[in-house]
């Protein structure tokens, strides 16, 4: 019984409790069950607050049983990414150089509306540290694995959100995507991630990185996706950047299908190189597109690749994070992380202000080709999950994270909506995820094209029954 609640979905949860077939209780303690069972060799959590969660979930029970919950994710067993900070908890960043002790008062805006929904939070997963880079592992909590296969990584840096929600250990989660952080884990886990419009979910403190970092959430289905961003996408005065606050449901239409919609594939953006197994999955996938009635055209959207216009915010971002840091803290910095910020400080700021207007040329660019196609579809990721505790799968060809992630950086520089939906398995059975570009605001339709997709390939969990 117990593996059954933790492979329901959030819908699913809710629906139970409805008709009183589940209570929050049953599903949060099936959750914490996974957590003392699988977190030991997975290390997704790096705090889990029991007796808070169960008290949570029996507020809820009680208002289930009152016909009377507070909020759409109302005794949801949810975790929260480390970067974002939560009230009573702990808000470590994945980093030695960040005081335990507090005081900690605030609650982000993302964990302030899941509390106010009533969901039942059950703690913090783990991150690289500060979150810059596409893998999950640091000197403070160690190595996060991936519930596929314990031996490779399950990405980052939102890995421990990622590999918590596949294995079970809760049915929603909350992530970052400042390049990728968000699409990488979930096409590396197998499941479902949006990286919303640039301010659509407000953000505070707001990123070291800057505006190319975006919030947003992480689920074992596209209706679950919908549902959370509901909560999260509601306003904070907190963001003097965010969004206009739109008041839509976005599940209201999220069944719509893609018929009729003109639809771009790019097997590489033009410049990236990528893994053969992946690409022909990838393609098959996007061809899927034409059974549901798109019309889909091979067509690349003709940027070069922007990788050094990203790196000139994302190092400079990081130069501005550790500039205060006296050599003590430096010391226990990840070595990696010293380095993007060391190459950051040498970064004048003519040269950054080239690379802020290279960044809007490129927004501009992917305008104009919006106007000729609704979506575009290219690879999550080149290749698969690679070996754990590495930032490269391949230390002769990458140098940085950046090396092996050409499609997700480039639209957090034009903070255009981008998902990863699952769209198959390598011959190793590693999941490979499929990427859905929108148009800046079109939250909706990349939710809905993915929605489309999964109706013809539904989303897959691992087997975490004998570990």
């Amino acid at each position: 019984m117990t593996q059954d609640l933790c492979a329901l979905s959030a819908t699913e949860l809710l629906q139970m409790y409805r008709t009183r077939k589940l209570s929050p209780v049953e599903a949060t303690r099936a959750a914490l069950a996974r957590i003392d069972q699988l977190n030991p060799a997975l290390n997704c959590f790096c705090l889990v607050d029991e007796k808070s969660a169960l008290a949570s979930a029996r507020a809820s029970e009680a208002r289930w049983r009152r016909g009377q919950p507070i909020g759409l994710v109302d005794g949801v067993p949810t975790s929260i990414k480390d970067l974002l900070l939560t009230r009573g908890w702990p808000t470590l960043r994945g980093s030695k150089t960040v005081q335990p002790k507090g005081p900690w008062r605030d609650d982000a805006p993302a964990v302030a509306r899941l509390r106010e929904h009533g969901a039942v939070l059950l703690g913090k997963t783990t991150t690289p540290e500060f979150g810059w880079k596409g893998v999950t592992d640091n000197a403070l909590t160690g190595i996060t694995r991936n519930p596929w296969n314990p031996a490779k990584t399950p990405g980052g840096s939102s890995g421990g959100s990622a590999a918590a929600v596949a294995a079970g250990m809760g049915a929603l989660t909350v992530g970052t995507d400042g390049g990728g952080s968000i699409r990488i884990p979930c096409a590396f886990t197998g499941l479902f991630g949006l990286k919303p419009s640039f301010g659509r979910v407000p953000a505070w403190p707001l990123s070291p990185f800057g505006t190319v970092a975006h919030v947003g959430p992480m689920t074992r289905t596209v209706s679950d996706a919908a549902l959370l961003l509901n909560v999260l996408s509601q306003p904070d005065a907190r963001d003097a950047l965010a969004l206009p606050h739109d008041p839509r449901d976005y599940r209201i239409g999220l069944n719509d299908g893609v018929r009729g919609l003109r639809i771009a594939y790019s097997a590489n953006l033009g410049y990236a190189e990528v893994d053969a197994e992946i690409a022909t999955l990838v393609k098959k996938a996007a061809l899927r597109f034409e059974q549901l009635g798109a019309h889909v055209e091979e067509r690349d959207p003709g940027f070069e690749n922007p990788g050094a216009v990203f790196s000139s915010h994302w190092y400079a971002g990081a130069a501005s994070l550790l500039r205060r840091f006296t050599p003590g803290q430096l010391k226990l910095v990840d070595p990696g992380l010293r380095e993007v910020a060391e190459a950051g400080a040498k970064i004048s700021l003519l040269d950054y202000l080239d690379a802020v207007r290279a960044r809007g040329e490129l927004g501009v660019h992917m305008n104009r080709f919006h106007e000729t196609y609704d979506l575009l579809l290219t690879p999550t990721l080149p290749l698969a999950a690679f070996q754990a505790g590495r930032e490269v799968a391949d230390v002769m060809k990458e140098r940085r994270w950046t090396d092996w992630s050409p499609f997700s950086y480039p639209f957090n520089l034009t903070q255009q909506p981008a998902a990863s939906v699952p769209c198959g398995f390598t011959k190793q059975g590693l999941p490979v995820g499929l990427h859905i570009v929108g148009p800046r605001y079109a939250d909706a339709l990349v939710l809905r094209a993915a929605r489309a997709f999964e109706t013809l390939q539904p989303i897959a969990l691992p087997d975490v029954s004998r570990r």
